[in-house]
């Protein structure tokens, strides 16, 4: 058997997805900024697509753009507004993904800004009393915090950050790439300036991004080139992405909460099945709390033994896909700087289980015995 528990990396494209692609691979290959009608036909295409990610954002058509990834639409959010604003300050998380993080970094080691880390709790929790003297004592602020973290599964409360935000006159971005395709979201009710969000985390294709800005700020391209995205993003459009992003997105909205009911049980089973079985399991972050927590994500952190960093290896011989934190980060020999952040015990093997529709009890029964045997294979380190 081959298991795959590393949804919160990638997801396997959907069926119907793969099928709305496909004309646009074959048929339907007009350029759309072309004026005759093979041009013209993609272009009307496109901008369906755009009203439809706009009505399940409750955004306006104009208000969403079209990317290569989260982490382009995160570049373009951060370094744009702060161009058009003067905006000279900005607040973040220490467990932000890279995508954010290091751009934040590089805008203060170039000048551009004056950086601040939001306190978190022992959890990883934000500080939301931190964040709002943050706010009254800075100025002019960008805020920029993840929905969900993509390692330890902490949910962040965007209404919560976005009245913070309104009532200091501060700009709000958040990557919400985690969730976009698992979650509702209500960019106006939850008082969000702009939005990050990926395809491939909800069964849609690689490559494929969204970004959705206030119509209330202009932000400047970050590619020059064509007016493509109404001058937001040069290039030819990548069409079939575009559809694929799209169809996938309605799709993870119109099952969501068949699908949530079926993976929220599979993570309850895993952790009662931990506890029962591993003395000395923990839980990194807020992942095993199933109210303030992605009900996708499940980091645990492993009884010490005898070569714990093998454990991931062995997981995979044993045909399971599991990981031990970002995917962004693979081939990176320290610690993820998440479990640095919370103070997690990095000397212990920490595991990241996420899930996806396709996952089953009978494949998390699997993953718990080679999980035992491979611990059961090592001396225990008292």
């Amino acid at each position: 058997m081959r298991v795959y528990f590393d949804n919160a990396a990638t997801t396997p494209i959907h069926p119907e997805v793969f099928e709305a692609m496909k004309p646009y691979l074959l048929e339907k290959y007009g350029n759309p900024s072309s004026t005759h009608s093979h041009g013209r036909e993609v272009r009307s295409d496109i901008e369906k697509a755009r009203k439809s990610v706009a009505k399940l954002l409750n955004a306006h058509p104009s208000e969403i753009f079209f990317t290569s990834s989260g982490t382009e639409a995160d570049n373009t959010i951060l370094q744009g507004i702060l161009e058009t604003t003067g905006i000279r300050h900005i607040i973040t998380s220490p467990i932000e993904h890279h995508a954010v993080l290091h751009t934040a970094e590089h805008l203060e080691k170039t000048g551009k800004v004056s950086l601040s880390m939001v306190k978190l709790d022992g959890k990883g929790g934000i500080d939301y009393g931190h964040l709002e003297e943050l706010l009254q004592n800075s100025g002019p602020s960008l805020v920029t915090l993840m929905h969900g973290n993509n390692e330890i599964g902490n949910l962040t409360d965007l209404k919560r950050v976005g009245e913070l935000c309104e009532k200091h006159q501060a700009f709000f971005h958040t990557d919400a790439v985690q969730t976009v395709g698992h979650y509702a979201h209500d960019v106006k009710e939850m008082k969000i300036h702009a939005l990050a969000a990926s395809a491939h985390k909800f069964n849609g294709p690689k490559g494929a991004g969204l970004m959705y800005i206030s119509k209330e700020f202009k932000v400047p391209s970050l590619i020059h080139g064509g007016k493509q995205e109404r001058g937001m993003r040069g290039g030819t459009e990548n069409v079939v992405n575009i559809i694929g992003l799209t169809k996938a997105l309605e799709l993870a909205n119109e099952h969501r909460a068949q699908r949530e009911a079926h993976i929220r049980s599979l993570k309850t089973y895993l952790i009662e099945q931990l506890q029962e079985r591993f003395e000395g399991v923990r839980f990194n972050g807020m992942s095993a709390d199933p109210d303030n927590s992605l009900y996708t994500v499940l980091n645990v952190c492993l009884p010490t033994h005898e070569n714990s960093g093998m454990v991931l290896f062995k997981l995979d011989l044993a045909g399971i896909s599991a990981s031990g934190g970002s995917a962004c980060s693979s081939g990176a020999v320290t610690a993820s700087h998440v479990l640095k952040a919370i103070d997690a015990d990095t000397s212990k093997a920490s595991v990241r289980f996420s899930f996806g529709k396709q996952n089953s009890k009978e494949e998390i029964d699997f993953m718990l015995e080679k999980l035992s045997e491979i611990l059961e294979s090592e001396t225990a380190v008292s």
